[in-house]
């Protein structure tokens, strides 16, 4: 694809990741909370007033409105327009990194987005929802084995040995040290190696790898700085998310480069 038409889809995925980040702001509130996605409509949670459309477009109603209510000029925090800008950034992520196949692209951007949302979670409330997980469970890896019928480079065989290489191994992390890691963890796990696994077998190791370097230097940093004593525990959703995100856009290269050390 050359350069314009690869800016075009980007700037695509990108408005499309704006509106996609704006509804994750709904999940990542909701879900934990038991809610309903549908009802009631968004509002203040200051004043309660339903926020009208025109204060609903992403990122730029936040900034025109200065991140303040238009009934009852409440602040409002800035981590909605961050959601939707980082939702924004990962769709285009998908359109630069998955731009010669427009299906994978926009499975990879969606998938981009589920991640955040159960990161977002697993931040604020030390969880990884089934509410998330178990949808994606389907729609994931039926999108891939949809991919390979339609004879897209993907593997069903690999698909279901990337879930059960990444799933099993963190369900053995789990029996080993359950305190450690959480059922969710392995939950997402086997989604994020049914993905992988259909795209390159080798990007499963390489997720692998980096979720567990990122998560062994954000414990280390988050000591260091105070934020965390050595028995506290450290969501491990969002390092996984990274972990899968770097390796579906960077694992060949980053498994080459590894390779490239002892030959």
């Amino acid at each position: 694809m050359t350069g314009p038409l690869v800016a075009a889809q980007a700037a695509v995925f990108a408005a499309f990741g704006l509106v996609v980040g704006s509804f994750l702001t709904v999940v990542v509130y909701r879900i934990p909370r038991k809610m309903s996605l549908v009802r009631p409509r968004s509002a203040c949670p200051g004043c309660g007033m339903q926020i009208r459309s025109v204060d609903n477009i992403p990122v730029v109603s936040w900034l025109a409105r200065r991140g303040r209510c238009r009934a009852c000029d409440e602040r409002i925090s800035p981590r909605y327009p961050a959601t939707e800008a980082a939702t924004a950034a990962l769709f285009v992520s998908a359109a630069i990194g998955y731009q010669d196949d427009l299906y994978l692209a926009v499975t990879m951007a969606l998938f981009f987005a589920m991640l955040l949302a159960v990161s977002l979670v697993d931040l604020e409330h030390k969880i990884i929802p089934n509410r998330i997980v178990y949808p994606a469970a389907i729609v994931f890896p039926a999108l891939m084995l949809l991919g390979a019928l339609m004879g897209k480079d993907l593997s069903p065989a690999h698909e279901a040995l990337g879930a059960v290489a990444y799933g099993g191994g963190l369900f053995l992390v789990w029996l080993v040290y359950p305190k450690g890691m959480g059922m969710g963890d392995v939950k997402l796990a086997v989604v994020i190696g049914a993905v992988l696994g259909a795209l390159g077998l080798e990007l499963v190791p390489v997720a692998a790898m980096l979720t567990f370097f990122l998560g062994a230097l954000g414990g280390v940093l988050a000591v260091a700085v105070g934020t965390k004593g050595r028995k506290s525990t450290i969501p491990f959703g969002p390092f996984m998310a990274a972990g899968a995100v770097l390796a579906a856009l960077l694992g060949a290269e980053i498994a080459d480069w590894y390779l490239g050390l002892f030959t």
